[in-house]
């Protein structure tokens, strides 16, 4: 199948896998994936938060710089199959604690961007080992601007709409959603409002459900819940898994992007 990624579209793959707590065997998936939405014509494969290792395992024993072993090997299952991969991992900290990067490489880019806001909330207190970022990234595909968020961002509005004014218009999304009454709700009304106030295409990649694959739940950590979801500037969900590990190919329609925001100016239209 061919790839789009002209001004009309871009062709992203979501690969909904549960990562296990060693790196080696999810980079195996990785390989995998990647190879499987390369062959379905995706420009870009997106993976979830924490694809490295799951949480729930110590982090700051496996935790390596976006040029170290695990991300070179992803970069040169990127540049293999000349995709962009998008994908979850963790990098060292200087405060002895590391940063939840998503690793965004292939098509002549290699940057991480470091997860700024944190999961300090239902019971969970992710900045106990986790330090928090400070910077806004994008990356490109064929002149097209994406932009990069992780997790509990999907909270924090501002970030999204400070990534469509740096040019965005997709922000892609890497979770791994902690479960509980109510929360599958949150997810997919956070995807599509943050879709909404950006007026960019969203699309969320999340941990499947680890009990889908016969695994064991971790009690206290956010192993994920599946559902990953593709927005649409307007808000409308475009696309979405279940709960199980698949593979989701979608194209997303730029001129869409501006569109919405010729009839929904809500980014012109901003006072504070």
């Amino acid at each position: 199948m061919d790839r789009v990624t002209s001004g009309g579209s871009v062709r992203v793959a979501l690969s909904q896998i549960t990562s296990t707590p060693s790196p080696s065997d999810n980079l195996t998936l990785v390989r995998s994936s990647v190879a499987e939405a390369a062959a379905a014509g995706a420009s870009v494969v997106l993976f979830p938060e924490a694809t490295m290792a799951c949480f729930g395992t110590s982090l700051a024993p496996l935790a390596e710089p976006v040029d170290g072993p695990w991300a070179s090997a992803v970069a040169e299952i990127a540049s293999s199959h000349d995709v962009l991969v998008v994908v979850g991992m963790f990098t060292p900290s200087d405060d002895g604690r590391v940063f939840n990067t998503l690793l965004a490489t292939g098509r002549g880019q290699h940057v991480g961007y470091d997860k700024i806001h944190l999961f300090d909330a239902f019971g969970f207190t992710e900045s106990r080992t986790v330090a928090p970022g400070g910077n806004v990234v994008t990356v490109t595909v064929d002149e097209v601007t994406l932009g990069l968020a992780t997790c509990y961002d999907l909270r924090f509005p501002e970030l999204f709409t400070r990534l469509a004014d740096h040019g965005a218009s997709a922000v892609l999304v890497g979770a791994s959603w902690g479960a509980g009454p109510g929360k599958l709700s949150q997810w997919e009304l956070l995807v599509r409002a943050r879709a909404l106030d950006s007026t960019c295409w969203v699309v969320a990649c999340g941990q499947a459900d680890p009990a889908e694959s016969g695994l064991a739940v971790h009690p206290k950590a956010p192993t994920g819940i599946g559902y990953s979801t593709v927005a649409g500037p307007s808000g409308e969900v475009s696309a979405q898994l279940g709960a199980a590990p698949e593979l989701l190919v979608v194209d997303l329609d730029l001129p869409l992007v501006n569109r919405t925001r010729e009839s929904i100016p809500v980014l012109a239209n901003r006072r504070l």
